[in-house]
C-alpha cells in the first residue's frame, strides 16, 4: 500500500506538470492510472473532463460526465458540462444547464452570453454582458467589451434596433469592425465602410508587430472585413467593385464556413439570372457542413430563398417548387416562398394559377399581403384586366390614399373611361386627409389634382367645391379664383358675378409690354408689315389712267419630236384608244410565222421556197427580214439556213422587237 501511495502521488505530480505545459495527453494517462486504483476519485474525474475537454474531445467528455453523475453531482461539473453542449451545438440543452446550476459564477455567465447569443436573444445578452463589464475587473475585459459590441450590431442589423451609444472604444480592429456592423446595420453605408478601412489599418498594425505572422496569415484575418467592405459596394450599387473583392475572398479559402456561405451568396445575389454557371458553383459552398450552426437565421433564410432563385434561373421547375414549398412551410407567413413559386408559375404561362396563389396566401395572411396584392394587380395587368387590378389595389388599406396609389388609380380608371370611380378615388383620399391632416401639402394637392380632373371632364358642378375649399386657404390664388367663377358660369351666374369682384382691376392685372416691340423683336414669329412711306408729294393719277399690273409669263409647252405644223392634228388623241372610232380592236388568232420549228429549223410550208430547183429560174426578190445582206445575189445552192442567218445590223443599231409571251403550249426547240 505504501509503494501504491507513492505511485499515485507521483501520478499527480505528472498530471501537475503536463498540466502546466499543456500535454493534456500526457496527463490523460496518468490520469488514467488514478482512476484505475479508484474509479470513483472525483478530482480525477474531474481532471480527466478537463484534460478532453482541452483536446478537444468533448463528446468523450460529456460521457464520463453522464456515466459518473452520481458521483461528480450537478454542481461540481455544471459549467464543464454547458460548455460541452455548447460545443457540440446542443445550444437549448446547453441554456438548460446554465439555468439549472444552484450558483451563477461569472465563467458561467460568460458562457450564458454566449449561448443567448447563439439563440438571437440578443436584449438578454447584451444585459448579461453589461452587468459582467460593470462587475468584473480582469485581463477579459476587452473581450466582454467586444462581444457586447458584436451583440449590439447583431441587434441594429437583424431587429433594426435604434443606435445606442454604450461608450465602446474603437482600440482594436474587432471593435472597430462591430462598430462597422452597427453602422451598417443603421443604414449609413460611407461611415461604415470609413469605419472597416480603419478597421483593416489596426488589423494590419497589430498583427506586423508578431514575427510569426505570414502576409497570408494577415490576408486571412483580414477576409472577413474585406467580405463587409464589399457587401457595403454591393449596397451603394458598386457591383463590379464588390464582386472582385468577393473573388478574392473566396480564392483565399478562409476556414470560417459561415463567412464562405455568406461571400459565395453574395456573388449569386450580384449574377441573379445571368453568370448561372458560376452561381452553381458557388451555391456548393452554401451547403458546408457546419454552416448552420454559425449563421443567424435571417441569414441561413436568404441563402435559401437564393437557392430556390437559382433553380427557377436554372429551369429547373421540380426543384424550384420543391425548395418554395419546404421555404413556405418553415416560414408560413412570409410572402417570398408564394412569389418565388408564382415566378415559377410565370415562367410556365400559368398567370391564372398563380392569381389563386396570391389570393389564397392574401386570405390567410392579412398581416404581410401588401406585397402579395401588388403583385396580383401587375398580373391582372399584364392579362389586361385593368378594373381587376385597381379593385385589388385599392383593397390595400395600407397603400390606397397614398398620392402615388391614388395617380395610379386615376390613370387606370382614365385609361377604362371610368370617370365616376376615378372621381371617387379622389374622394375617399381626400376624406381620409381631411381626418388625419387637414391642410397639409398631401391634402391641399389632392384636392387641387381632384380639380383639375373633374374641370377636363366637364364635371364643374363637382369641381366647385373643391376650388371653394382651396380658395379659401388662400384667397390670393387667381388661377383658382378664375377656375371657380368659369364654374359657377354654368350653375350659378349670380355667384359667378359676385365672386368676380374679388377680381384684381384689369390695370393691375395688365402688363407693360411694349406691342409693336415685341413683334419687331428677334424672336417673333410673324411680323406685321406696315405702309412705306413714300417721301415727297404724291403725283396725282390721270383720268381713266389705270394701274398696270404684272401679269405672269406662260411658258410654251413642249411639242413632240415629230410634230409636223401642216399635218391636221388627231381630234380623237386625248381618248383612251378603245374609245377612238377607229378603233377596231386586237387581231386574235392570226397565225405567226413558224420559223425554227422542224428539221434544220425548216417547215412543210416553207419547202417549196426553200427548194433551190424551183427558185432557180425565177426573179431575185428583196431580202427578207432577219436574212444576211446581199443574200438576192448569191447563188441558189448557198441559202442559209434559218439557224445560221445573221442579223442585218449588229445588236447595238438593231432594235429589238418587244418579246410577245407565249400563251399556253410548250416550248419551241
Amino acid at each position: 500500500m505504501a509503494s501504491a501511495g507513492v505511485s499515485v502521488a507521483s501520478l499527480w505530480t505528472e498530471v501537475n506538470r503536463c498540466g502546466q505545459n499543456g500535454d493534456y495527453t500526457r496527463a490523460l494517462k496518468a490520469l488514467t492510472k488514478i482512476l484505475h486504483d479508484n474509479r470513483d476519485d472525483v478530482t480525477a474525474l474531474h481532471c480527466k473532463v478537463v484534460c478532453l475537454i482541452q483536446n478537444g474531445s468533448f463528446k468523450e467528455a460529456l460521457n464520463v460526465m453522464n456515466t459518473h453523475s452520481k458521483v461528480l453531482g450537478s454542481s461540481e461539473v455544471v459549467f464543464e458540462k454547458a460548455y460541452c453542449e455548447y460545443r457540440l451545438n446542443r445550444v437549448e440543452s446547453a441554456l438548460k444547464t446554465i439555468e439549472g446550476a444552484p450558483e451563477q459564477t461569472d465563467k458561467l455567465k460568460e458562457l450564458y452570453g454566449q449561448v443567448l447569443y447563439r439563440l438571437e436573444r440578443y436584449n438578454e445578452c447584451k444585459s448579461v454582458y453589461t452587468d459582467l463589464i460593470r462587475n468584473s475587473q480582469d485581463e477579459y475585459e476587452e473581450e466582454r467589451k467586444t462581444n457586447l459590441a458584436a451583440v449590439v450590431a447583431a441587434m441594429s442589423q437583424w431587429e433594426k434596433a435604434p443606435l445606442e451609444d454604450l461608450g465602446l472604444p474603437d482600440s482594436t480592429y474587432e471593435l472597430c469592425y462591430n462598430a462597422a456592423c452597427t453602422l451598417i446595420g443603421q443604414g449609413q453605408l460611407t461611415e461604415a465602410f470609413n469605419k472597416l478601412r480603419q478597421a483593416e489599418e489596426l488589423c494590419r498594425v497589430s498583427l506586423a508587430d508578431d514575427s510569426d505572422v505570414t502576409e497570408e496569415d494577415i490576408d486571412s484575418e483580414l477576409a472577413v472585413i474585406h467580405s463587409q467592405m464589399a457587401y457595403v459596394m454591393q449596397l451603394q450599387g458598386r457591383t463590379d467593385e464588390a464582386l472582385q473583392l468577393y473573388n478574392q475572398v473566396i480564392k483565399l479559402k478562409p476556414s470560417d464556413v459561415g463567412l464562405l456561405a455568406v461571400t459565395a451568396n453574395n456573388i449569386i445575389t450580384i449574377n441573379k439570372d445571368q453568370n448561372v454557371f458560376d452561381s452553381k458553383k458557388k451555391v456548393k459552398l452554401t451547403n458546408a457542413e457546419g454552416v448552420e450552426h454559425k449563421l443567424a437565421k435571417k441569414q441561413l433564410q436568404a441563402i435559401d430563398f437564393n437557392k430556390a432563385l437559382l433553380a427557377m434561373y436554372t429551369n429547373q421547375a421540380d426543384q424550384c417548387r420543391k425548395l418554395s414549398s419546404s421555404l413556405q412551410s418553415q416560414n408560413p407567413g412570409h410572402p417570398r416562398p408564394v412569389l418565388i413559386q408564382v415566378a415559377q408559375l410565370c415562367r410556365e404561362k400559368q398567370h391564372s394559377k398563380a392569381i389563386e396563389l396570391l389570393q389564397q396566401f392574401s386570405d390567410q395572411h392579412a398581416e404581410s399581403a401588401s406585397g402579395i396584392k401588388l403583385t396580383m394587380a401587375q398580373l391582372y395587368l399584364v392579362q389586361g384586366h385593368v378594373t381587376k387590378a385597381c379593385d385589388v389595389l385599392r383593397s390595400i388599406e395600407e397603400f390606397k390614399h397614398k398620392p402615388g396609389m391614388v395617380s395610379a388609380l386615376v390613370t387606370m380608371y382614365s385609361h377604362e373611361e371610368d370617370i365616376d370611380s376615378a372621381i371617387d378615388v379622389f374622394k375617399q383620399a381626400i376624406e381620409h386627409y381631411q381626418s388625419e391632416q387637414p391642410g397639409s401639402a398631401v391634402h391641399l394637392a389632392l384636392v387641387r389634382e381632384a380639380a383639375n380632373f373633374k374641370l377636363k371632364y366637364g364635371r364643374k358642378k363637382e369641381a366647385i367645391s373643391d376650388l371653394e375649399q382651396l380658395w379659401k386657404q388662400n384667397t390670393k390664388d387667381i388661377h383658382t379664383l378664375a377656375q371657380l367663377i368659369s364654374a359657377y358660369s354654368l350653375v350659378d351666374t349670380n355667384k359667378a358675378k359676385s365672386l368676380s369682384k374679388h377680381l384684381p382691376s384689369a390695370e393691375a392685372m395688365s402688363l407693360n409690354v411694349d406691342v409693336d416691340e415685341l413683334e419687331n423683336s428677334h424672336g417673333a414669329t410673324y411680323v406685321r408689315k406696315k405702309a412705306a412711306k413714300v417721301v415727297g408729294e404724291n403725283l396725282p393719277k390721270e383720268q381713266g389712267q389705270d394701274e398696270i399690273k404684272k401679269k405672269k409669263k406662260k411658258k410654251k409647252g413642249k411639242l413632240p419630236k415629230n410634230y409636223d405644223p401642216k399635218a391636221t392634228p388627231d381630234l380623237e388623241r386625248w381618248l383612251p384608244m378603245r374609245e377612238r372610232s377607229y378603233y377596231r380592236g386586237k387581231k386574235k388568232g392570226k397565225k405567226k410565222e413558224q420559223i425554227g420549228k422542224g428539221t434544220q429549223g425548216a417547215t412543210a410550208g416553207a419547202t417549196a421556197e426553200l427548194d433551190a430547183s424551183k427558185t432557180a429560174s425565177s426573179p431575185p426578190t428583196s431580202p427578207r427580214p432577219g436574212s444576211a445582206a446581199g443574200s438576192s445575189t448569191a447563188p441558189a445552192g448557198n441559202v442559209i439556213p434559218p439557224r445560221q442567218q445573221k442579223p442585218a445590223a449588229s445588236g447595238a443599231t438593231r432594235k429589238k422587237a418587244p418579246q410577245k409571251k407565249k400563251k399556253g403550249g410548250k416550248g419551241g426547240w
